[in-house]
């Protein structure tokens, strides 16, 4: 049975087409990974098929009765409130029953036999749903949930205004799977999980009896949990069934097929216009050309795929530190308490250091406090005298500038040229330069922010999860980029296959916390 059917959608946005006669659908139980490049529409996709935005032709039908949840990279949450009242809020309709109950208990002091006997009834209704539905055993399954992506080391309850923005993403992503909806459809979920609440979330996806829609540039985690890829390319929607790999081997094969094909028809197309413009003015050759040309006005012409723009990264060396370039002594990690026992680091010229363990540890606090930009709790941080930073953090606020003039605003010497041609190229169009950077999609926006750290000469390279959002083209290129880079490297990042054989050294900075884990 079809749950969701996509019709012949096309959608074009500022003068570029996203979708071109699209069509999609998505079967009872079918797990289904939604692949392409950046910037070629997967969440203009999802804002489609969930109804935030109408597309130029075509429809969007889901069959009735379905619940669906979305988690997209730019939810929100509510201020005031603590994660756990925002965990709650997934069973807001089991809690009104309850207050519906309890009225009801209220009611019958006052109420005569003949009314007692059917507030009685109504009562006996309610409870039997709330015990059918789990609601006495709510706050166990909470907590499993927020356990298993990580949420009980930040504190159910902490106020949501106080949260990180990948804390908050981990708050929404917990709801979600609490509120267990028909249709799940998950726009980069990884991002903001460590390898441990990785995996959890992928045994839930595994064991989901529903269907799914996922959007991930973890392929290792989307080869894991679906059964059905969507691939986008040039505004154009692809259905392959199997795993990733499947995808992959198929795609490769069909990609290689086509071009046989195309170089095929392009020798016969040459060779028919090289026969007509020779034939067509001699009166004995004359209809056998105008035969020729026939058959090219019928021919079907194959075309292939356009070459997508891959970016080129490259940091460019400052001068040479002295041998140390940073010394942390009894260094305690915090901000209102500390996170961990008093340390003392050393960061060496050209080592190439991957900070990892789990979130809600001081990962990010780590490279700040490195950095200077925050105070430690406790102990000394001394930086070389000729250190130059280039660093990326993990979250970009709102930003209402173009990325040109998000390039612009720290190096107002360069001119139009220079910064097109810088944001080129990272692999970015001239469509995306002169769009805002709260607009553009998670990997366009940080290819801009590695933009910015490329035109600037470091010789301490500090990148907090830069692989968040980036497909699997733009990570190897950075990849190749900081291994390839003659100076020193921070990283924290949540995928160990993305750094294992790039680095020096490890840091696990659960070896330093004070928290249970």
């Amino acid at each position: 049975m079809s749950i969701l059917t996509v019709s012949h959608v096309s959608h074009g946005f500022g003068g570029r087409q996203i979708l071109q006669d699209a069509s999609f659908r998505l079967l009872k139980g079918e797990h289904i990974g939604l692949v392409g490049a950046n910037g070629e529409g997967k969440t203009t996709f999802l804002d489609i098929i969930t109804g935030k935005r109408e597309p130029d032709e075509g429809s969007v039908s889901w069959c009735n009765h379905i619940t669906t949840g979305y988690l997209d990279q730019f939810s929100t949450l509510e201020k005031g409130l603590t994660i756990r009242d925002v965990l709650r809020s997934a069973f807001a309709h089991m809690y009104a029953l309850e207050q519906e109950l309890l009225a009801l208990y209220d009611k019958m002091g006052e109420s005569s036999e003949t009314e007692l006997e059917q507030l009685m009834e109504d009562v006996g209704e309610i409870q039997e749903i709330l015990e059918h539905s789990g609601f006495y055993v709510l706050d166990t399954k909470i907590e499993e949930y927020a356990g298993g992506l990580g949420l009980m080391e930040v504190g159910l309850e902490r106020d949501v205004t106080e949260l990180s923005g990948g804390q908050r993403a981990k708050v929404l992503l917990t709801k979600l799977l609490l509120e267990n909806p028909m249709i799940l459809i998950l726009d980069e979920p990884t991002n903001f999980l460590d390898e441990n609440h990785i995996a959890w979330l992928k045994r839930f996806l595994q064991n989901y009896e529903n269907g799914f829609i996922l959007v991930s540039h973890d392929t290792e985690f989307m080869s894991d949990v679906v059964n059905v890829i969507y691939h986008m390319e040039n505004a154009t929607l692809t259905r392959y069934s199997g795993s990733y790999q499947q995808f992959m081997e198929l795609y490769e094969v069909k990609k290689r097929q086509i071009e046989q094909a195309y170089e095929k028809q392009q020798k016969e197309i040459a060779h028919l216009e090289d026969f007509v413009a020779r034939n067509k003015a001699r009166a004995a050759t004359a209809t056998l050309a105008r035969s020729r040309q026939k058959r090219l006005d019928k021919m079907e012409v194959i075309e292939i795929a356009k070459e997508r723009i891959k970016p080129v990264f490259s940091f460019t060396p400052a001068r040479t530190p002295g041998r140390e370039v940073i010394v942390a002594k009894n260094l305690v990690l915090g901000y209102d308490e500390p996170l961990t026992r008093p340390v003392d680091v050393v960061v060496e010229r050209n080592q190439k250091i991957a900070i990892r363990g789990v979130n809600g540890l001081g990962k990010s606090t780590l490279l700040k406090t490195l950095l200077g930009l925050i105070s430690p709790v406790a102990g000394t941080v001394e930086q070389d005298q000729f250190v130059e930073v280039g660093y990326f953090e993990q979250e970009e606020r709102d930003n209402d500038r173009t990325a040109l003039e998000e390039i612009w605003s720290e190096f107002p010497g360069m001119s139009n040229g220079e910064v097109r041609a810088a944001l080129a190229r990272c692999g970015l169009t001239s469509e995306h330069i002169t769009t805002q950077m709260r607009v553009l999609s998670g990997g366009e926006n940080a290819k801009v922010r590695l933009c910015k750290l490329m035109l600037r000469p470091m010789n301490l390279l500090v990148l907090d999860e830069p692989t968040n959002h980036l497909d699997v083209d733009a990570k190897d290129v950075l990849k190749e980029a900081i291994r390839a880079f003659k100076g020193t490297v921070l990283l924290v990042s949540h995928e160990p296959e993305f750094y294992s054989d790039l680095v020096t050294t490890v840091w696990n900075v659960e070896d330093w916390t004070t928290k249970l884990i």
